[in-house]
């Protein structure tokens, strides 16, 4: 007789633990040029407007759905792990009414569906078990025209190989997404999860130390304006449309 593994809960449980053993720097809420440009980045590329019911998947410790709410946006937080939604308590510190989901995206409430005008996250996506189910789920927590816009590592810039291989505590075990963040596989999941309208915008060059400099934002922007560096730009911006039922 043996014991078979549920393979979400499996790598739900890699996830917990690759979270919880210490909190990381990465994560810690900041307002900083870098963070800010991210957040800017998603709002203007999709649109989102003050009025908008948004939902951040994997919102952790509040880095940046802190960041929108003090902005003045309409956002909620979702996320797998306890110990990462308390901290964004304590960072929060009842400076902003919030309401946060403490579940996998495959077994959000049902009495979210079709909620949302827009679901986001911010390197979230290479951090999830099976991305077909994932956008599945997320299909039906938005309403009928809403959009999903997720920002990602890109896999094919170097940078973020060697964020991995030299930075404490990160590993391809807790970031081995990354190498399905490719564009035929983003495509391929949203299209079976009956998405439309797939777009994937690529910009951003540095990593914070270099981009909360003064000349590093310079040289990152205008790194983005050249479209011939676009395939190994750090950062991926991904939407997608839920369609209206005629």
């Amino acid at each position: 007789m043996s014991i078979i593994k549920s393979p979400i809960q499996y790598y739900n449980n890699i996830q917990l633990e690759y979270f919880s053993q210490k909190i990381k720097k990465t994560m810690v809420p900041a307002n900083t040029p870098y963070v800010n440009r991210h957040v800017d980045e998603l709002l203007s590329y999709g649109k989102i407007t003050r009025t908008d019911r948004i939902l951040d998947v994997g919102c952790g410790m509040g880095k940046y759905t802190l960041n929108m709410l003090a902005k003045g946006y309409k956002v909620e937080g979702l996320d797998l792990n306890a110990f990462l939604l308390q901290q964004f308590l304590r960072y929060n510190d009842n400076r902003f009414p919030v309401k946060l989901h403490l579940a996998d995206i495959i077994e959000a409430p049902e009495e979210l569906n079709e909620q949302f005008d827009y679901v986001i996250g911010f390197m979230v996506l290479h951090h999830l078990h099976i991305l077909h189910t994932c956008f599945q789920s997320m299909y039906r927590l938005l309403k009928p025209g809403g959009k999903i816009i997720f920002l990602e590592p890109n896999p094919y810039n170097p940078l973020f190989h060697m964020q991995i291989w030299f930075t404490p505590g990160m590993s391809y075990e807790g970031e081995k997404g990354l190498k399905d963040m490719t564009q035929k596989n983003i495509t391929k999941a949203l299209n079976f999860a009956e998405f439309t309208n797939v777009d994937i915008h690529r910009f951003g060059a540095f990593p914070p130390a270099v981009y909360n400099s003064n000349l590093g934002r310079k040289i990152d922007h205008a790194f983005s304006k050249a479209s011939i560096l676009s395939p190994v730009m750090a950062f991926q911006l991904i939407s997608a449309t839920k369609p209206v039922a005629i």
